[in-house]
């Protein structure tokens, strides 16, 4: 495409609020914010409309006049919110037959109504693009584009170098692909067969690491610390390991009892935790991980130590 797709955002959620916003400062035009059509999702929907000089619609209401619709709805939701739109589209192409078309000419199918709408996408992160079916039925181009980012009420994340997972029609992907330049991401092609496994590991990049790390608070609770201290006094050190494996690799930056084999030191970190076994459970398996992975002497007696 020559010229920057206009866009509707289906859903005003946290993903789509963000979205539509950096869209919006990106240049690209926001047409439409699409919700359900209860209090809530409307006085939600209007708030993001202003933010991105875009009109509050339902599905029944929607123009569909966008080049493209972006779905940003949970999971649950995506093939429902499509069903919904390409009913809304199949309602304009009978009106359409009837009104311009002469009597003795077949019904068209809804992709043959005047409409400018012809790409449609969703960002989950484990559903494939299938679930846009319906909408690729009445012939509009679909992917599933996932940012591997959070998204999260109060925060702005930049999404500077940020990867995007593309899946889905080659035209819809070729326009992804533009957008996610404009929006000064990095784009990379999934196939659909390894989606689940993409989606397992970016949620351990962050929802289960955010798991650890409530861990980390009540391992520091053995040690008689709050859970306030724990976070302040653990950030410092969580940062610069970040920075280490950023710039070093794995290997480099690994540190403490296990690279030195320390077996007597393990074990006595197993016995300080026994009353707190959510977070022993956690350190045995990523001790065991960390003897599968990474530079570790006395092996053998560390495995040891971590079966029993």
């Amino acid at each position: 495409m020559t010229r920057k797709p206009t866009v509707a955002v289906v859903g005003a959620g946290s993903l789509a609020t963000f979205l539509a916003v950096a869209l919006d400062d990106a240049g690209f035009t926001i047409t439409e914010i699409i919700a359900r059509d209860t209090p809530r999702s409307r006085r939600h929907a209007r708030a993001l409309a202003a933010k991105v000089g875009a009109q509050a619609v339902t599905p029944h209401s929607a123009a569909l006049d966008a080049t493209l619709l972006w779905f940003c709805v949970p999971d649950r939701e995506i093939h429902g919110a499509a069903s919904a739109l390409a009913s809304h589209l199949a309602a304009r192409a009978a009106v359409y037959t009837k009104n311009r078309v002469p009597s003795k000419v077949p019904n068209k199918l809804p992709s043959q109504v005047p409409n400018k709408f012809g790409f449609a996408f969703h960002s989950s992160g484990a559903l494939l693009s299938r679930e846009l079916e319906p909408l690729r039925k009445a012939g509009i181009a679909v992917a599933s584009v996932h940012p591997l980012m959070t998204f999260v009420a109060g925060t702005h994340p930049s999404l500077t170098d940020a990867p995007f997972a593309l899946e889905g029609d080659r035209a819809a992907t070729q326009v992804a692909r533009q957008i996610v330049r404009e929006l000064g991401g990095e784009s990379f092609s999934l196939p659909a067969a390894r989606k689940p496994a993409y989606h397992a590991w970016a949620t351990l990049t962050s929802p289960l690491l955010l798991a650890f790390l409530v861990t980390l608070e009540e391992a520091a609770r053995a040690a008689g610390l709050t859970r306030e201290d724990a976070r302040r006094k653990s950030l410092p050190i969580i940062r610069q390991t970040l920075a280490n494996y950023s710039r070093l690799g794995p290997a480099p930056s690994f540190s403490g009892p296990l690279i030195r084999g320390d077996a007597e030191t393990v074990a006595k970190h197993l016995t300080a935790l026994k009353k707190h076994p959510g977070a022993r459970e956690v350190y045995v398996a990523l001790a065991r991980a960390a003897l599968r992975r990474l530079p570790v002497k006395n092996r053998e007696g560390l495995s040891r130590l971590l079966q029993g």
